[in-house]
Protein backbone atom coordinates (compact mmCIF):
# COMPACT_ATOMS: atom_id res chain seq x y z
CA UNK A 1 0.00 0.00 0.00
CA UNK A 2 1.84 3.37 -0.60
CA UNK A 3 1.53 6.60 1.28
CA UNK A 4 -0.79 7.92 -0.70
CA UNK A 5 -2.90 5.54 0.06
CA UNK A 6 -2.45 5.08 3.88
CA UNK A 7 -3.17 8.74 4.07
CA UNK A 8 -6.24 8.51 1.96
CA UNK A 9 -7.69 5.96 4.49
CA UNK A 10 -9.69 7.54 7.66
CA UNK A 11 -8.17 5.27 9.93
CA UNK A 12 -10.56 6.68 13.33
CA UNK A 13 -13.48 5.86 11.43
CA UNK A 14 -12.05 2.32 10.11
CA UNK A 15 -11.67 1.49 13.56
CA UNK A 16 -14.79 2.67 15.50
CA UNK A 17 -16.51 0.66 12.47
CA UNK A 18 -14.66 -2.27 13.35
CA UNK A 19 -15.00 -2.52 16.94
CA UNK A 20 -19.31 -2.06 16.13
CA UNK A 21 -19.36 -4.83 13.83
CA UNK A 22 -17.24 -6.59 16.28
CA UNK A 23 -19.90 -6.06 19.15
CA UNK A 24 -22.61 -6.92 16.77
CA UNK A 25 -21.64 -9.85 15.62
CA UNK A 26 -20.25 -11.50 18.91
CA UNK A 27 -23.37 -12.02 20.90
CA UNK A 28 -25.31 -13.33 18.29
CA UNK A 29 -22.56 -15.56 17.55
CA UNK A 30 -22.02 -16.78 20.85
CA UNK A 31 -25.96 -17.68 21.17
CA UNK A 32 -25.89 -21.36 20.95
CA UNK A 33 -23.42 -21.64 24.31
CA UNK A 34 -27.22 -20.36 25.62
CA UNK A 35 -28.74 -23.05 24.17
CA UNK A 36 -28.44 -26.45 26.19
CA UNK A 37 -28.53 -23.75 29.85
CA UNK A 38 -31.80 -22.13 28.57
CA UNK A 39 -33.84 -25.02 27.51
CA UNK A 40 -33.07 -26.93 30.82
CA UNK A 41 -34.38 -23.78 33.03
CA UNK A 42 -37.07 -23.45 30.98
CA UNK A 43 -38.25 -26.96 29.59
CA UNK A 44 -38.58 -25.70 25.74
CA UNK A 45 -37.26 -27.80 22.47
CA UNK A 46 -34.44 -27.40 20.56
CA UNK A 47 -36.65 -26.67 17.70
CA UNK A 48 -38.50 -23.80 19.57
CA UNK A 49 -35.31 -22.45 20.21
CA UNK A 50 -34.16 -23.21 16.99
CA UNK A 51 -37.17 -21.45 15.64
CA UNK A 52 -36.07 -18.36 17.49
CA UNK A 53 -32.79 -18.27 16.38
CA UNK A 54 -33.57 -18.85 12.64
CA UNK A 55 -36.23 -15.71 13.16
CA UNK A 56 -33.22 -13.87 13.78
CA UNK A 57 -31.58 -14.92 10.79
CA UNK A 58 -34.65 -13.71 9.07
CA UNK A 59 -34.95 -10.77 10.35
CA UNK A 60 -31.49 -9.86 10.15
CA UNK A 61 -31.51 -10.35 6.13
CA UNK A 62 -35.12 -8.30 5.87
CA UNK A 63 -34.17 -5.23 7.45
CA UNK A 64 -30.39 -5.46 6.10
CA UNK A 65 -31.70 -3.56 3.01
CA UNK A 66 -34.19 -1.80 4.56
CA UNK A 67 -31.18 -0.46 7.34
CA UNK A 68 -29.13 -0.38 3.98
CA UNK A 69 -30.97 2.46 2.12
CA UNK A 70 -31.48 4.43 5.33
CA UNK A 71 -27.83 4.67 5.71
CA UNK A 72 -27.65 5.25 2.02
CA UNK A 73 -29.99 8.10 2.62
CA UNK A 74 -30.01 9.89 6.24
CA UNK A 75 -26.45 8.64 7.15
CA UNK A 76 -24.60 5.29 8.94
CA UNK A 77 -24.26 6.80 12.21
CA UNK A 78 -28.01 7.09 12.97
CA UNK A 79 -29.17 3.23 11.75
CA UNK A 80 -26.14 1.96 14.18
CA UNK A 81 -27.60 4.44 17.28
CA UNK A 82 -31.10 2.16 16.17
CA UNK A 83 -28.66 -0.23 16.34
CA UNK A 84 -27.20 -0.43 19.88
CA UNK A 85 -30.56 0.25 21.17
CA UNK A 86 -32.66 -2.74 19.92
CA UNK A 87 -29.89 -5.11 20.55
CA UNK A 88 -29.77 -4.17 24.17
CA UNK A 89 -33.30 -4.25 24.66
CA UNK A 90 -33.22 -7.79 22.27
CA UNK A 91 -30.87 -9.37 24.73
CA UNK A 92 -32.37 -8.09 28.05
CA UNK A 93 -36.01 -9.70 26.82
CA UNK A 94 -34.45 -12.91 26.06
CA UNK A 95 -32.90 -13.20 29.31
CA UNK A 96 -36.43 -12.65 31.10
CA UNK A 97 -38.71 -14.58 28.47
CA UNK A 98 -41.38 -16.13 30.15
CA UNK A 99 -42.55 -18.24 26.65
CA UNK A 100 -40.79 -19.30 23.62
CA UNK A 101 -43.04 -16.60 21.67
CA UNK A 102 -40.86 -13.81 24.14
CA UNK A 103 -37.76 -15.75 23.08
CA UNK A 104 -38.51 -15.27 19.46
CA UNK A 105 -39.08 -11.96 20.07
CA UNK A 106 -36.39 -11.01 22.01
CA UNK A 107 -33.96 -13.36 20.28
CA UNK A 108 -35.34 -13.42 17.15
CA UNK A 109 -36.88 -10.03 16.11
CA UNK A 110 -35.53 -7.12 17.79
CA UNK A 111 -32.01 -8.94 18.32
CA UNK A 112 -31.94 -9.65 13.93
CA UNK A 113 -33.28 -6.00 13.42
CA UNK A 114 -30.05 -4.65 15.76
CA UNK A 115 -27.56 -6.96 13.89
CA UNK A 116 -29.57 -5.63 10.70
CA UNK A 117 -28.63 -2.05 11.36
CA UNK A 118 -25.46 -2.72 12.98
CA UNK A 119 -23.35 -5.65 11.18
CA UNK A 120 -20.37 -5.47 8.71
CA UNK A 121 -22.72 -4.96 5.84
CA UNK A 122 -23.88 -1.66 6.90
CA UNK A 123 -20.25 -0.76 8.33
CA UNK A 124 -18.63 -1.61 4.84
CA UNK A 125 -20.35 0.72 3.45
CA UNK A 126 -19.75 3.19 5.08
CA UNK A 127 -16.38 2.28 4.71
CA UNK A 128 -16.79 1.92 0.57
CA UNK A 129 -17.71 5.58 0.53
CA UNK A 130 -14.27 6.86 2.73
CA UNK A 131 -11.84 4.81 1.12
CA UNK A 132 -10.31 5.10 -2.76
CA UNK A 133 -11.82 2.28 -4.64
CA UNK A 134 -8.60 0.36 -4.99
CA UNK A 135 -8.55 0.23 -0.93
CA UNK A 136 -11.99 -1.22 -1.30
CA UNK A 137 -11.40 -4.92 -1.22
CA UNK A 138 -8.69 -4.30 2.03
CA UNK A 139 -10.86 -2.13 4.08
CA UNK A 140 -14.04 -4.35 3.35
CA UNK A 141 -11.32 -7.66 4.73
CA UNK A 142 -10.61 -5.63 8.11
CA UNK A 143 -14.36 -4.55 8.57
CA UNK A 144 -15.16 -8.34 8.20
CA UNK A 145 -12.02 -9.68 10.22
CA UNK A 146 -13.24 -7.26 13.21
CA UNK A 147 -16.97 -9.19 13.07
CA UNK A 148 -14.49 -12.64 13.39
CA UNK A 149 -12.83 -11.19 16.47
CA UNK A 150 -16.42 -10.44 17.68
CA UNK A 151 -16.84 -14.81 17.40
CA UNK A 152 -13.34 -15.20 18.53
CA UNK A 153 -13.92 -13.00 21.77
CA UNK A 154 -17.22 -13.99 22.81
CA UNK A 155 -17.33 -17.32 22.77
CA UNK A 156 -15.19 -17.32 25.65
CA UNK A 157 -16.68 -14.45 27.22
CA UNK A 158 -19.94 -15.91 26.90
CA UNK A 159 -19.14 -19.54 28.14
CA UNK A 160 -17.02 -17.72 31.27
CA UNK A 161 -20.46 -15.80 32.27
CA UNK A 162 -22.47 -18.72 32.29
CA UNK A 163 -20.59 -20.34 34.15
CA UNK A 164 -20.08 -17.56 36.55
CA UNK A 165 -23.54 -15.92 36.77
CA UNK A 166 -25.92 -18.21 34.73
CA UNK A 167 -27.50 -17.43 31.44
CA UNK A 168 -29.94 -15.01 32.39
CA UNK A 169 -27.99 -12.86 33.92
CA UNK A 170 -24.90 -13.07 31.74
CA UNK A 171 -27.56 -11.87 28.26
CA UNK A 172 -28.51 -8.72 30.69
CA UNK A 173 -24.38 -8.24 31.05
CA UNK A 174 -24.21 -8.51 26.90
CA UNK A 175 -27.37 -6.12 26.69
CA UNK A 176 -25.43 -3.31 29.07
CA UNK A 177 -22.11 -3.42 26.49
CA UNK A 178 -24.53 -3.17 23.52
CA UNK A 179 -25.15 0.41 24.66
CA UNK A 180 -21.54 1.27 23.50
CA UNK A 181 -22.93 1.11 20.10
CA UNK A 182 -24.34 4.74 19.98
CA UNK A 183 -21.57 5.77 21.47
CA UNK A 184 -19.18 4.65 19.03
CA UNK A 185 -21.49 5.26 16.18
CA UNK A 186 -20.44 9.05 16.50
CA UNK A 187 -17.44 8.42 14.42
CA UNK A 188 -19.05 7.10 11.67
CA UNK A 189 -20.81 10.66 10.93
CA UNK A 190 -20.33 11.42 7.04
CA UNK A 191 -17.67 13.43 5.79
CA UNK A 192 -18.17 16.08 3.09
CA UNK A 193 -15.45 14.26 0.32
CA UNK A 194 -17.48 10.97 0.85
CA UNK A 195 -21.23 13.19 0.14
CA UNK A 196 -19.67 14.76 -3.01
CA UNK A 197 -18.44 11.67 -4.04
CA UNK A 198 -21.60 9.90 -3.95
CA UNK A 199 -23.44 13.26 -5.16
CA UNK A 200 -20.82 12.52 -8.25
CA UNK A 201 -22.01 9.24 -8.92
CA UNK A 202 -25.31 8.47 -11.43
CA UNK A 203 -28.02 9.63 -10.27
CA UNK A 204 -30.36 6.68 -9.90
CA UNK A 205 -33.64 5.96 -7.75
CA UNK A 206 -33.75 3.51 -5.53
CA UNK A 207 -36.39 1.82 -7.93
CA UNK A 208 -34.10 1.89 -10.75
CA UNK A 209 -31.09 0.98 -9.12
CA UNK A 210 -33.39 -2.46 -8.17
CA UNK A 211 -34.45 -3.04 -11.20
CA UNK A 212 -30.88 -2.61 -12.99
CA UNK A 213 -29.09 -4.86 -10.23
CA UNK A 214 -32.11 -7.73 -10.93
CA UNK A 215 -31.85 -7.57 -14.43
CA UNK A 216 -27.48 -7.95 -14.07
CA UNK A 217 -27.15 -12.07 -14.67
CA UNK A 218 -24.13 -11.64 -12.35
CA UNK A 219 -25.73 -9.75 -9.42
CA UNK A 220 -28.62 -12.63 -9.39
CA UNK A 221 -25.74 -15.38 -9.42
CA UNK A 222 -23.41 -13.56 -6.73
CA UNK A 223 -26.88 -13.02 -4.37
CA UNK A 224 -27.98 -17.26 -5.09
CA UNK A 225 -24.61 -17.95 -4.15
CA UNK A 226 -24.64 -15.80 -0.56
CA UNK A 227 -27.68 -17.96 0.16
CA UNK A 228 -25.39 -21.08 0.50
CA UNK A 229 -23.08 -19.37 2.81
CA UNK A 230 -25.77 -18.24 5.01
CA UNK A 231 -27.11 -22.06 4.91
CA UNK A 232 -23.81 -23.31 6.36
CA UNK A 233 -22.64 -21.00 8.54
CA UNK A 234 -25.89 -19.89 10.52
CA UNK A 235 -26.04 -24.15 10.82
CA UNK A 236 -22.92 -24.54 12.70
CA UNK A 237 -23.31 -21.41 14.75
CA UNK A 238 -26.40 -22.39 16.37
CA UNK A 239 -25.91 -26.25 16.74
CA UNK A 240 -22.43 -26.79 16.80
CA UNK A 241 -21.93 -27.04 20.74
CA UNK A 242 -25.37 -28.97 20.62
CA UNK A 243 -23.47 -31.19 17.98
CA UNK A 244 -20.44 -31.48 20.01
CA UNK A 245 -22.41 -32.60 23.46
CA UNK A 246 -24.24 -35.11 21.53
CA UNK A 247 -21.11 -36.62 20.52
CA UNK A 248 -20.09 -36.97 24.39
CA UNK A 249 -17.34 -34.93 23.91
CA UNK A 250 -16.72 -32.27 26.77
CA UNK A 251 -18.26 -28.83 26.63
CA UNK A 252 -15.39 -27.10 26.52
CA UNK A 253 -14.36 -28.08 23.12
CA UNK A 254 -17.40 -26.49 22.01
CA UNK A 255 -16.15 -23.24 23.43
CA UNK A 256 -12.67 -23.85 21.84
CA UNK A 257 -14.62 -24.88 18.68
CA UNK A 258 -16.25 -21.51 18.15
CA UNK A 259 -13.53 -19.31 19.38
CA UNK A 260 -11.13 -21.44 16.88
CA UNK A 261 -13.96 -20.20 13.94
CA UNK A 262 -13.02 -16.74 15.31
CA UNK A 263 -10.20 -16.77 15.40
CA UNK A 264 -8.98 -18.25 12.38
CA UNK A 265 -11.86 -16.51 10.52
CA UNK A 266 -9.97 -13.41 11.31
CA UNK A 267 -7.01 -14.56 9.07
CA UNK A 268 -9.15 -15.87 6.15
CA UNK A 269 -11.41 -12.48 6.16
CA UNK A 270 -8.04 -10.46 6.05
CA UNK A 271 -6.46 -13.20 3.81
CA UNK A 272 -9.45 -12.49 1.35
CA UNK A 273 -9.74 -8.46 1.21
CA UNK A 274 -5.84 -8.98 0.06
CA UNK A 275 -6.63 -11.77 -2.34
CA UNK A 276 -10.01 -9.54 -3.73
CA UNK A 277 -7.81 -7.09 -4.44
CA UNK A 278 -5.35 -8.19 -7.02
CA UNK A 279 -7.31 -11.78 -8.40
CA UNK A 280 -10.37 -13.08 -9.57
CA UNK A 281 -13.06 -12.02 -7.17
CA UNK A 282 -15.68 -14.54 -9.10
CA UNK A 283 -13.04 -17.75 -8.90
CA UNK A 284 -11.82 -17.12 -5.72
CA UNK A 285 -15.65 -17.19 -4.16
CA UNK A 286 -15.91 -20.70 -5.66
CA UNK A 287 -12.65 -21.90 -4.51
CA UNK A 288 -14.12 -20.79 -1.21
CA UNK A 289 -17.85 -22.63 -1.72
CA UNK A 290 -15.69 -25.95 -2.98
CA UNK A 291 -13.59 -26.33 0.19
CA UNK A 292 -16.30 -25.75 2.46
CA UNK A 293 -17.75 -28.92 0.94
CA UNK A 294 -14.78 -30.59 1.19
CA UNK A 295 -13.47 -30.00 4.69
CA UNK A 296 -17.24 -30.82 5.84
CA UNK A 297 -17.35 -33.84 3.72
CA UNK A 298 -13.96 -34.89 5.37
CA UNK A 299 -15.26 -34.08 9.19
CA UNK A 300 -18.32 -36.47 8.93
CA UNK A 301 -16.47 -39.31 7.23
CA UNK A 302 -13.34 -39.32 10.16
CA UNK A 303 -14.04 -40.43 14.11
CA UNK A 304 -14.90 -37.63 16.23
CA UNK A 305 -12.69 -36.67 18.43
CA UNK A 306 -11.43 -33.38 20.09
CA UNK A 307 -8.42 -33.28 17.43
CA UNK A 308 -10.72 -33.49 14.66
CA UNK A 309 -13.06 -31.06 15.62
CA UNK A 310 -9.73 -28.59 16.23
CA UNK A 311 -8.76 -29.27 12.52
CA UNK A 312 -12.21 -28.87 11.64
CA UNK A 313 -12.96 -25.67 13.43
CA UNK A 314 -9.52 -24.19 12.32
CA UNK A 315 -9.77 -24.26 8.41
CA UNK A 316 -13.89 -24.07 8.48
CA UNK A 317 -12.44 -20.56 10.12
CA UNK A 318 -10.74 -19.42 7.38
CA UNK A 319 -13.33 -20.42 4.98
CA UNK A 320 -15.76 -18.75 7.62
CA UNK A 321 -16.71 -15.33 6.11
CA UNK A 322 -13.56 -15.26 3.68
CA UNK A 323 -16.49 -14.98 1.20
CA UNK A 324 -17.81 -11.28 2.19
CA UNK A 325 -14.93 -8.68 1.40
CA UNK A 326 -14.90 -10.02 -2.20
CA UNK A 327 -19.08 -10.58 -2.28
CA UNK A 328 -19.03 -6.64 -1.31
CA UNK A 329 -16.93 -5.84 -3.44
CA UNK A 330 -18.05 -7.13 -6.58
CA UNK A 331 -21.53 -5.20 -5.43
CA UNK A 332 -19.69 -2.00 -5.36
CA UNK A 333 -17.31 -2.95 -9.18
CA UNK A 334 -20.65 -3.59 -10.47
CA UNK A 335 -22.81 -0.61 -9.31
CA UNK A 336 -20.85 1.92 -7.35
CA UNK A 337 -21.58 2.84 -3.99
CA UNK A 338 -24.85 5.14 -4.49
CA UNK A 339 -26.88 2.07 -3.34
CA UNK A 340 -24.33 0.13 -1.84
CA UNK A 341 -26.01 -0.31 1.81
CA UNK A 342 -29.27 -0.73 -0.41
CA UNK A 343 -27.87 -3.66 -2.86
CA UNK A 344 -25.36 -5.05 -0.86
CA UNK A 345 -28.26 -5.58 1.73
CA UNK A 346 -30.32 -7.23 -0.89
CA UNK A 347 -27.44 -9.88 -1.30
CA UNK A 348 -27.18 -10.42 2.31
CA UNK A 349 -31.31 -11.12 2.24
CA UNK A 350 -30.55 -14.24 0.29
CA UNK A 351 -27.71 -15.41 2.70
CA UNK A 352 -30.28 -14.93 6.06
CA UNK A 353 -32.45 -16.66 4.25
CA UNK A 354 -30.41 -19.13 3.73
CA UNK A 355 -29.35 -19.11 7.90
CA UNK A 356 -33.13 -19.10 8.37
CA UNK A 357 -33.43 -22.63 6.86
CA UNK A 358 -29.80 -23.73 8.23
CA UNK A 359 -31.09 -23.18 11.93
CA UNK A 360 -34.69 -23.75 11.10
CA UNK A 361 -34.09 -27.33 9.34
CA UNK A 362 -31.12 -28.59 12.24
CA UNK A 363 -33.44 -28.25 15.00
CA UNK A 364 -36.59 -29.74 13.24
CA UNK A 365 -34.44 -32.79 11.36
CA UNK A 366 -33.08 -32.95 15.13
CA UNK A 367 -36.34 -33.62 16.88
CA UNK A 368 -37.84 -35.45 13.52
CA UNK A 369 -34.69 -38.13 13.09
CA UNK A 370 -32.83 -37.47 16.07
CA UNK A 371 -29.36 -36.42 14.27
CA UNK A 372 -28.03 -33.51 12.31
CA UNK A 373 -26.47 -35.50 9.77
CA UNK A 374 -29.13 -34.64 6.83
CA UNK A 375 -28.15 -31.20 7.49
CA UNK A 376 -24.73 -31.35 7.59
CA UNK A 377 -24.82 -33.56 3.99
CA UNK A 378 -26.92 -31.05 2.09
CA UNK A 379 -24.42 -28.19 3.39
CA UNK A 380 -22.56 -30.17 1.83
CA UNK A 381 -24.53 -30.36 -1.73
CA UNK A 382 -25.42 -26.55 -1.21
CA UNK A 383 -21.75 -25.51 -1.64
CA UNK A 384 -20.93 -27.66 -4.70
CA UNK A 385 -23.78 -25.80 -6.31
CA UNK A 386 -22.50 -22.38 -5.18
CA UNK A 387 -19.12 -22.80 -6.54
CA UNK A 388 -20.83 -23.62 -10.17
CA UNK A 389 -23.15 -20.40 -9.68
CA UNK A 390 -20.06 -17.89 -9.46
CA UNK A 391 -17.81 -19.29 -12.57
CA UNK A 392 -19.99 -17.46 -14.73
CA UNK A 393 -19.88 -14.11 -12.98
CA UNK A 394 -18.29 -10.93 -14.66
CA UNK A 395 -16.13 -8.71 -12.78
CA UNK A 396 -17.07 -5.39 -14.29
CA UNK A 397 -19.18 -2.20 -14.07
CA UNK A 398 -22.59 -2.77 -15.72
CA UNK A 399 -23.23 -1.26 -18.49
CA UNK A 400 -25.14 2.26 -17.97
CA UNK A 401 -26.66 4.77 -20.55
CA UNK A 402 -25.64 8.09 -19.36
CA UNK A 403 -28.11 10.30 -17.58
CA UNK A 404 -28.22 13.67 -17.31
CA UNK A 405 -27.29 15.59 -14.52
Amino acid sequence: MTATARHSIPWTMILSGCVIAMMTFGPRSAIGFFQLPMLADRGWSREEFALAIAVQNLFWGVGQPVFGAIADRFGTARVLVISGLLYAVGLALTAVAPSPLWLTIGAGVLVGLAVAAGSFGIVLAAFARHVPAEQRSFVFGLGTAAGSAGMFLFAPLSQGLIARFGWSDSLMILSLMMLAIPLLALFLRGQRNAEAAMRAEIRQSVGDAIREALATRGYVLLTSGFFVCGFQVAFITAHFPAYIADLGIAPVWAVAALALIGFFNIIGSLGAGAIGQRYSKPYFLALIYLGRSIVVTIFMLVPASPATIVIFSAVMGLLWLSTVPPTNALVAVMFGTRHLGLLGGLVFLSHQIGSFLGVWLGGYLYETMGSYDPVWWLGVVLGIAAALLHLPIAERPVARVPQPA
